[in-house]
């Protein structure tokens, strides 16, 4: 078994594609459009298969912005980069460009070397190896 993507509502469609693509190098594929339903998404696919849809639709505009706050569900999305370096340059690249770094890259107490941001909806994002 393996996960095929994990899809994420959001009312900033454009911002949060251009987030993935920039941070991440996900390749984005065509915008879907369902004309009727008034649903827009976008697959994000990346180097291991893995992909991230971004879907939104009018009911869920000026919902989304959680600022990290805990819901129930989603807790974060774990993203590896491939090494302490990048997990370090990547972090400050997105600091840089104004989002909010919620948890510096550091070595946590199960091993792991990590850091933490929050995406333009509010999105917890865990930067990993």
């Amino acid at each position: 078994m393996k996960i095929n993507h994990v899809a994420l509502w959001t009312d900033k469609l454009e911002r949060m594609k251009d987030f993935y693509i920039r941070f991440f190098g996900g390749t984005c594929g065509n915008k879907y459009e369902n004309l009727q339903k008034q649903f827009q998404s976008y697959f994000i696919a990346f180097d291991s298969g893995a992909k991230i849809e971004l879907m939104s639709t009018p009911t869920v505009q000026g919902k989304c912005g959680t600022g990290g706050k805990p819901l129930c569900g989603y807790a974060h999305l774990a993203l590896s980069v491939g090494s302490r370096e990048r997990v370090n340059e990547v972090t400050e690249l997105i600091r840089l460009s104004g989002y909010t770094v919620t948890g510096e890259p550091r070595m946590t107490g199960d091993g792991c070397y990590e850091s933490c941001v929050v995406d333009p909806d509010g999105n917890l994002i865990e930067i990993t190896i």
